[in-house]
């Protein structure tokens, strides 16, 4: 827009040194610098505000791109592990005292499952000389 040459630049200087007065000219010059300082400091800071929103809208538009990402990869399989496991609870709580049913579960693999329990807790068990056990889990065969 303005093109300043080193021509047009002696051009002001000599009108300028003219009209501020050589004593005046120091002073004006200090000023000037100062004026252009300022403002190259309100043009880094406009830039670094203006970059910085750029930033924000590509976080916001890689925020809705991995929400939709999530939304479509997202599986209804209609479980709720959570109510599974409260169901349960519920069942075995009100289970009279005694019994081994397993919600689900077959007799035989309910005993095999209690029978591993049994092992596992006498393997770990310690012995009297502060040892553990070291006693092999119950077979499985049918």
């Amino acid at each position: 827009m303005f093109e300043f040459d080193a021509g047009k630049l002696v051009i002001i200087g000599i009108v300028a040194l003219i009209v501020i007065g050589p004593k005046e000219l120091p002073r004006v010059m200090r000023q000037v610098g100062q004026a252009v300082a300022k403002l190259r400091r309100l043009g880094a800071e406009f830039q670094a505000q203006f970059m910085e929103a750029m930033r924000e809208a590509d976080a916001d538009e890689m925020r809705a791109d991995v929400r939709k990402l999530a939304e479509s990869a997202k599986l209804d399989l209609g479980v709720n592990p959570l109510a599974l496991a409260k169901a349960e609870l519920t069942s075995a709580l009100q289970r009279p005292i005694g019994s081994t049913e397993v919600a689900g579960v077959p007799e035989i693999a309910q005993n095999t499952l209690a029978d591993e329990t049994v092992a596992a807790a006498i393997a770990s068990a310690p012995i009297a000389d502060g040892t553990e056990a070291n006693v092999p889990p119950a077979s499985t065969a049918p």
